[in-house]
């Protein structure tokens, strides 16, 4: 069980990663959201601190990179023309600059944004095509790089962008955030992380997740376009509401 099992972690916490694994990665396939970041409460409850978010990017490509592939036929490719490229110069730009930025600030400020994408008024077309992407995409990298939420702002943003087509915003979401996932894996390598310590839990994890999308597909699939858009909004909701208590909490600590 070595293999599987990273010496710092009892064998029965392993499971409940595992078995974790596989019922977030069915919340998000079937919910659109919500996956990861109860997937990152259960790991800081469970790993050593300096494991909990390597190990949350390696999982989370692997998940993101399996629903991708589930739903590759609804995936809305020009998206990612736009957005790949803008993942790069956001990652570069994040390495190069190193900045300061207070969390609480960036906190509020994308609670902020995932509200104003759930329950304003649309937004400009421009915004959501290609050139809007691409920022998108530079600005939610570069952000990611210093506060581990970005991905409900993202969400938030491909549900407007697919005006609430359930299918292709699974799909989509799922594909952009396996690019924004990917640099991730390789900063952590080069910061001297050593993944291959944790890659038998990781793979354990995937593998679970794997099952976890196929049911949450399932019940997508019986979802309606409406009751998908409700049920993501309240969800993103929540996401931006929790993101609002930690910065109030983080600035009268």
């Amino acid at each position: 069980m070595q293999w599987l099992v990273p010496a710092e972690v009892p064998v029965w916490a392993a499971i409940v990663l595992i078995v974790t694994a596989c019922l977030t990665s069915a919340i998000t396939a079937a919910l659109g959201i919500g996956g990861g970041v109860l997937l990152l409460a259960v790991l800081s409850m469970l790993l050593p601190a300096a494991a909990v978010i390597p190990l949350h990017g390696l999982v989370q490509l692997g998940s993101n990179a399996n629903r991708a592939a589930f739903t590759v036929k609804h995936i809305r490719w020009r998206v990612l023309y736009w957005f790949a490229p803008g993942v790069v110069l956001g990652a570069l730009l994040a390495s190069v600059l190193l900045i300061e930025l207070p969390p609480s600030l960036l906190q509020l400020s994308i609670a902020g944004f995932i509200l104003l994408l759930c329950w304003g008024p649309a937004i400009p077309k421009i915004v959501t095509g290609p050139v809007g992407t691409f920022f998108a995409a530079i600005a939610t990298t570069f952000l990611s790089h210093f506060v581990g939420a970005t991905g409900p702002l993202v969400a938030s943003f491909i549900k407007q962008q697919q005006q609430g087509q359930r299918q292709a915003t699974v799909a989509t979401f799922a594909a952009v955030m396996t690019l924004q996932h990917a640099p991730k894996v390789l900063v952590y390598s080069a910061a001297g992380f050593v993944f291959q310590e944790w890659l038998g839990l990781a793979l354990a994890m995937i593998v679970a997740g794997v099952l976890g999308t196929k049911l949450g597909l399932n019940v997508l699939q019986k979802t309606s376009d409406q009751r998908f858009a409700q049920v993501f909004n309240v969800l993103l909701t929540l996401l931006a509401l929790r993101l609002i208590w930690q910065a109030l909490s983080s600035g009268s600590g």
